[in-house]
């Protein structure tokens, strides 16, 4: 097989140093890139009479139809071609003969490569962030359908105030908000046009780098030719936002997976979810949530690889940046897997109502609404958090609720009590007295989804 390069060389490498350098067996994933920036390339060589307008004609046509092969599953990638360039290179001269030789005029590989993979991350930065807004769209859609049932929330995982179901569907919302904001931030960062900056010098022949950028729609050409061959900081800051979306969907995986247990029981996650046990009939495990929070590590140790192979690199390229692409690759498609299965999640959740009601019925949740009220009576933060505290401890930790205390007993903690206290301990009456902005009350609540739902489209 001949090579790119092998002029150079007085015989050929060895097959284990083939094996070790080769890359096609996941750069075959650029292909697509390869050959739109090829062609971008061929017409400004014959634009700028680098090379005769014919032959850039007949190149631009051979590409064509390397992509149409491509498209349609037809092409055949060449194992022994050690990557996804030389096998579109050696393709497009069975196609058209001695004339693909011209194409790689005022290119390296270097660029090339830069180029195929800034395009591949702004197109995978659109799928996923499409995918985010279809997940969005499901939990408003749920939120809807389940806007009147409030819910406990925890911290420390113990019991702490009463929330609006919806109101917690709307924090995962700003989750993935976020998620997108990361993303876009990576893409403009992957929006900078490095071909010409060839090798790392540039090139002595009069390019049009401008005319390529615009054919290929980058906003932006790379100003200095030796940081746009050994720049992978894009790659860095999408596999960070990566790994930021895969913790957040690992959380709110570990919140339906806690609350689909027998323990909490607040939620029914669809069969098509989960799966059984080859010995116990009767379990039914959210493994697919599972699975998603398991898969954060993975995605973490991606970002962690190309982190660690940039660290000691000198400028300009490295064949060690051949390994930024497999990491980037299992990252992408492992959120990807995530982001689907989360297109279903929400979909087919279903409230069990009867576990739900019985956690409702805690007097302890209202702990926090007791000291407020004391607060309007005029009394200090301390002394009604201390009043409160002494009724948890005396009233609730010994079995007895502080709805069954007659207002004389209430006094015996604080003498602001009066009949009315009795009307906050409703959890209707909890949720919607959190009416500060960001508050769980309904009203906010409400507002707060039409506003996310305006904001996502």
């Amino acid at each position: 097989m001949k090579k790119l390069w092998g002029s150079r060389f007085k015989g050929a490498t060895s097959k284990i140093a083939d094996e070790f350098t080769s890359s096609i067996s996941f750069d075959k994933r650029l292909a697509v890139y390869d050959i739109i920036g090829s062609i971008a390339h061929a017409q400004m060589l014959g634009k700028c009479a680098i090379i005769p307008k014919l032959e850039s004609k007949k190149i631009v046509a051979g590409l064509e139809k390397l992509l149409a092969r491509l498209e349609s599953g037809t092409f055949k990638f060449d194992v022994q071609a050690e990557d996804v360039h030389t096998n579109i290179q050696n393709a497009l001269k069975k196609e058209i003969g001695a004339s693909a030789d011209r194409l790689h005029t005022a290119r390296s590989r270097n660029d090339q490569v830069a180029l195929d993979i800034r395009m591949y991350c702004k197109d995978i930065i659109d799928s996923l962030a499409g995918q985010i807004v279809i997940i969005e769209k499901n939990i408003i859609a749920f939120a809807k359908k389940n806007s009147d049932y409030i819910i406990p929330a925890y911290t420390h995982l113990q019991p702490a105030q009463l929330v609006l179901l919806s109101h917690y569907m709307l924090a995962y919302l700003e989750m993935l908000e976020r998620d997108k904001e990361r993303l876009f931030i990576a893409k403009e960062s992957c929006d900078v046009m490095p071909l010409g900056s060839c090798a790392l010098a540039g090139t002595g022949l009069p390019i049009d780098r401008f005319f390529v950028a615009k054919k290929l729609g980058f906003k932006k050409v790379s100003d200095n030719s030796i940081d746009a061959v050994s720049d992978r900081d894009f790659i860095l800051e999408l596999l960070s936002a990566l790994v930021i979306l895969s913790i957040h969907l690992s959380r709110i995986s570990e919140d339906l997976i806690i609350w689909s247990t027998k323990e909490f029981d607040l939620i029914d996650i669809d069969w098509s979810l989960c799966t059984g046990s080859s010995i116990m009939p009767h379990k039914k495990n959210p493994d697919c949530l599972e699975l998603v929070r398991g898969s954060c590590g993975k995605i973490q140790s991606d970002l962690s690889a190309v982190l660690i192979m940039l660290k000691g690199l000198p400028l300009s390229y490295n064949r060690d940046m051949q390994l930024d692409k497999e990491p980037l690759f299992d990252a992408v498609e492992r959120v990807d897997q995530m982001l689907g299965i989360f297109q279903e999640v929400f979909k087919a959740i279903k409230i069990k109502t009867g576990k739900l009601k019985e956690k409702l019925n805690d007097d302890s949740l209202f702990s926090v609404d007791i000291v407020e009220y004391l607060i309007a009576k005029g009394v200090s933060y301390r002394d009604a958090h201390d009043a409160v505290g002494k009724m948890v401890r005396d009233v609730l930790d010994k079995g007895k609720r502080i709805s069954d205390l007659k207002v004389v007993e209430l006094k015996k903690f604080s003498q602001a009590f009066e009949n009315d206290l009795y009307n906050l301990l409703d959890p209707k009456v909890s949720v919607n007295r959190k009416k500060s902005f960001g508050g769980t009350a309904k009203i906010n609540v409400l507002k707060a989804l039409k506003k996310v739902e305006k904001r996502i489209g």
